[in-house]
């Protein structure tokens, strides 16, 4: 596929100890490439997610809603190119083998064995190959990397997507990395997509999903690229503690506001890179709200404009149809008062009190169109509410991918 024309560079990533990555091809479609991943996690690995509220999930999310209660993870199984969802008892028992399988190798109980499966919905993961890729990636330990990885979970992705950052845990310096997929079928309710997040810091179950959970709300769950929630969406955080401070159990732990900051951030690297590999995208587009209610009315408000097709095909075409937006506030469901409202492209307020701003001059919202990265701006002017949300434009491209091609 030819790669986005928002995609950034992969980054370089130090490993993280107490993680060994393998690969390997089970042969999930007609392909030669990777499509199983396994990562061993250290004994004492901590893990925490956040995962689809969709009413149809597979058995690997099931599966992961299960086990998150035990707070431990010794092993991550991954599959592309078959989602393993809405396939009933045969995709069950599919899931289980091969995470039991996991298990054997690494030795651990299977309850600390985490799995993910990316790819056509419907099918069976055949559980043969299933099986038989996870003991090919557990003998290939150690000789992958996160980059390989990466690239072994995509499925429509066109480049390989991940981020970087670390904080200061007392006089610890912690490493926090973060791989993810995903391009389309993006439309968050809870995170979404697959992404998987690595420490070597020490922290509790609990602190780690409570942190987590407040990352996604500013991160995962503020992303769209055409409205659809997966069957599959998973992320999750490994903590390894070999960093060896003292664990972060709660807020008042010292170094936990910097390990949370740190993890926000990352989270928020990622699932910009979604959206900047959203299928056929072209511009990269952030939303802001400000002046409502609540910030949970911002957040419905923001995700209204975003998965507006009407809004993402003006700014494909380079349409300053600033109309649009008033729509999509209007049909949020929240308070508005269209005497309140004012709209920003950029930096040049194009509507206010109702109408549009005298001496509006479309020339420099034009220009700012023509860029790849756009912003608007809507204030309601009601209250204290705000969030920001992202999403890209609506082409052709997105058409002739998911009409074409069965992932």
């Amino acid at each position: 596929m030819t790669i986005s024309p928002l995609a950034r560079p992969f980054p370089a990533l130090a490993p993280i100890t107490g993680v060994r990555i393998g690969t390997a091809t089970a042969g999930y479609k007609n392909w030669s490439r990777a499509d199983v991943t396994l990562v061993e996690l250290a004994a004492g690995t901590s893990v925490a997610g956040v995962l689809t509220r969709s009413r149809c999930p597979s058995p690997e999310v099931e599966l992961c809603r299960e086990r998150l209660a035990g707070g431990q993870a010794r092993a991550l199984v991954v599959n592309a190119g078959n989602s393993n969802a809405f396939t009933g008892l045969t995709g069950r028992q599919a899931a289980a083998a091969q995470t039991a399988a996991a298990a054997t190798l690494v030795g651990c109980a299977p309850e600390a064995v985490f799995a993910a499966s990316t790819g056509v919905i419907g099918v069976p993961l055949p559980q043969d190959k299933a099986v038989a890729g996870v003991t090919a990636a557990h003998a290939a330990l150690g000789t992958g990397d996160f980059h390989a990885a990466t690239l072994a979970i995509g499925t429509t992705d066109t480049f390989a997507k991940a981020a970087t950052t670390a904080a200061l845990v007392g006089d610890t310096r912690v490493t926090l990395t973060g791989i993810i997929k995903g391009s389309g079928m993006i439309a968050p309710d809870m995170a979404t997509m697959l992404g998987f997040i690595f420490t070597d810091a020490a922290v509790a179950p609990a602190f780690l999903q409570a942190a987590l959970d407040r990352a996604n709300a500013t991160s995962f769950s503020c992303i769209t690229v055409d409205g659809d929630t997966s069957t599959s969406d998973t992320v999750l955080a490994f903590a390894t503690g070999a960093a060896g401070h003292a664990p972060l159990t709660g807020w008042d732990s010292p170094g936990a506001d910097a390990f949370a900051a740190a993890l926000a951030d990352l989270c928020r690297q990622l699932a910009q890179l979604v959206v900047r590999d959203g299928e056929g995208a072209t511009k990269f587009i952030t939303i802001s709200v400000t002046g409502a209610e609540s910030d949970a009315a911002a957040h419905r408000i923001g995700m209204s404009i975003a998965n507006s097709p009407l809004v993402k095909t003006a700014i494909a075409g380079g349409d300053a149809n600033w109309g649009r937006v008033v729509m999509a506030v209007g049909k949020a469901g929240e308070a508005a008062d269209r005497d309140r409202l004012s709209i920003r492209f950029g930096t040049t307020e194009v509507a206010a009190g109702g109408a549009v701003v005298p001496g509006y001059d479309e020339a420099p919202v034009a220009a700012h169109l023509a860029g790849e990265d756009v912003e608007i701006a809507v204030d309601l002017g009601l209250g204290s509410g705000r969030a920001r949300v992202w999403t890209c434009d609506l082409t052709h491209g997105y058409i002739s991918i998911n009409a074409d091609y069965r992932s």
